[in-house]
Parts: C-alpha cells; structure tokens; sequence
C-alpha cells in the first residue's frame, strides 16, 4: 500500500516537472521569438462580453469601449488593464473592431478630463481612422474635457449627457520655482548647460523673459493644433471657436450643443442607438473587449512583486489628483494641476 502511494507520488512530481519544464520552454521560445526581427508577433486577441443582447439569430455587433481615467502613455498591463486602459489598449481594441465584419460601429465611452498632449493625439488619430471605416459614436459620461473633448474630435458622431462637463479646449503647462526658498536654507545650485534654453522650466532660478516667451509659443502652438481639429471636426470656423468656448473654459453638455460642440444629448443608451443605425444594424447586441491574462504574465507580476522590496508610503492624494510631470504639456483643465 505504502509503496502505492509512493509510486503515485513519484509520478504526479515527475509528470509536474514535465509540465514545469515544457511551459518554461514554450515562455522562453516566444521571448525569443518576439525579439527576432522580421518574425510577426500577433496580438492577443481580446474576448468578448455581452452587455446588452441583440435579437435571437442576429451575429451583428456593436462593440462598446471604454476611456477612463487620464490619458497617459504609460502602459499598466496585468489586471489593471482592463481598468485603466492605455493607449496600446485603445488601439488594439479599435483595431480588432475593425477587423471583425461582424462590429458594425463602435461606441467609446469617454470619462475622463484629459492627459497628455501626445497620448491624446495618438487616441484621436486611432479614433479618426477607425471612424473612416465604420461609424463611431462617442458618449461622453461625467466629464469629457480637455484630452477627452480632443479624442472625441475624431468621432463620427458625439452624445453628451445635459450633465456632462466637457470643453477645456486648451494647453497647459506647469512648474514649481523654488530659489527663494533655496536662499532661506542657504543652498545655491550650480548648474552647467550646452546652451541657454538648456535648463528653462529649472525651479532653482527666476526665469527669464525670453524663456516665457519661448515657453508660451510653445503652448500656442499645441492650442492652434488642439483648436484646428476642433474646427475641421465640428465644422465651427476658428475664430468662432477661439473668441466664444475655446478660451479654457468648461462647459456641460447642453451648452457643448448650443456651441455645436457635440450632436446630441442622451445616455448610453441612446449612444448604442445611434450606433446602431449609422451601422444599419437595428438588431446587434453590444458587446465589450476584456483582455484575459495569461499564465505567463500572471507569473511574471508575481515575480516582479516578489522581487521588490517592500516599503510603506502614505499618500493622500492617490486617486484624488493625478501625479502630472512638471514641464510635460497637458490637455488638462487647470485646477487639475493645483
């Protein structure tokens, strides 16, 4: 009997070994085989989720998207990805709506003040080509400022909500001086530059006026970008836009329509309406993107966890304000950097 159990206890380790072995084999042939130039690397296909039926027999889709939170480049992966969407994310998923002749319009929910200059106008462009190919209807939650208002510019259609803060057309950028302070505690920086634009934005030192100056036509002409798109998306003449909403302001969405900002009031609901008919679908179901992770990144978050040392942080702003970098350039309404 004894030698039974032990004879079933050998075999169970051995064939875990195997099994140890072989996927350790699999992981370390698709590393090297993702790092190879000239082989393709396919992307993981997304799943689907059913969020509102269709009628019984029908295969037509409209795929339902999320943008939430602030629009940054920075990428979370693992479980966090589905929560907080990166602009890879983004793509991907509007990409492999596209690809699908059974998606016959998207709708993108966008909550979210804004972010990064640069990570927005790679969202709007992905938006903008999609919309190309099929229709895409953004409904705008409880906020759509700024970046947001800026990713919905490359819609085929805009919803808002009569409660809906969106606007914000505008740039900003910030930093903190600090040399007085230096003075009081008796320190005084030394710094050695290549030339004199060098170290503009540094908080050690007063900035010059030309710096201002060369700060500010810098925001300029981000804002005279941000305010073409507006104006070629919503057929709104610059000026117009520069002399009325487009002065940073934020407005809700029942004056975003008196300002021919957006096409509609309503909810989701009337989002997934909307995309059903620009799709001439009347009967899809909609449905969401959810990105399963893998055994391997499953393994690889918790090998990175393990091998960061612990510490203890207390901060009270986590989740209340955004951790924005100073100097860095935003689609952002202004007292998110306050």
């Amino acid at each position: 009997m004894n030698r039974t159990v032990y004879g079933c206890l050998l075999a169970a380790l051995v064939a875990f070994l195997f099994v140890s072995l072989g996927l350790n084999a699999l992981q370390f042939m698709t590393l090297v085989g993702s790092s190879l130039p000239g082989l393709p690397v396919q992307p993981e296909k997304l799943t689907e989720k059913i969020v509102v039926s269709g009628k019984t027999g029908v295969s037509d889709r409209i795929v339902h998207l999320d943008l939430e939170g602030i629009i940054s480049s920075m990428s979370t992966g693992g479980f966090l990805e589905a929560a907080l969407p990166s602009v890879d994310t983004i793509k991907r998923s509007l990409e492999q709506a596209l690809e699908d002749d059974q998606v016959k319009a998207i709708v993108l929910r966008v909550n979210s003040p804004g972010g990064e200059v640069t990570a927005s106008d790679i969202i709007y462009a992905a938006v903008k080509k999609a919309a190309e190919k099929k229709p895409v209807v953004v409904y705008m939650d409880s906020v759509a400022a700024s970046g947001g208002y800026y990713v919905a510019c490359g819609a085929t259609k805009v919803v808002a909500s009569e409660t809906t803060l969106t606007a914000s057309i505008g740039v900003i950028m910030s930093s903190t001086n600090y040399h007085e302070l230096y003075g009081k505690v008796g320190l005084a920086p030394q710094t050695f530059t290549s030339g004199a634009y060098k170290d503009t934005l540094s908080g050690s030192r007063p900035m010059r006026e030309d710096e201002k100056a060369y700060i500010q036509g810098l925001v300029d002409t981000m804002y005279d970008r941000f305010l073409g798109i507006v104006s070629d998306a919503r057929k709104v003449p610059k000026d117009v836009l520069r002399n009325t909403v487009a002065d940073g302001r934020i407005v809700t969405g029942r004056q975003a329509l008196d300002a021919k900002l957006v096409d509609q009031i309503g909810y989701i609901e009337d989002a997934y309406t909307l995309a059903r008919e620009l799709g001439a679908a009347p009967d899809a179901m909609v449905v969401k993107y959810e990105s399963q992770p893998t055994l391997f990144s499953v393994l690889g978050m918790a090998s990175a966890k393990a091998q960061t040392p612990a510490k203890v942080e207390v901060d009270f702003t986590s989740g209340v304000m955004p951790k924005l970098q100073p100097g860095m350039m935003y689609y952002l309404p202004g007292s998110y950097l306050h």
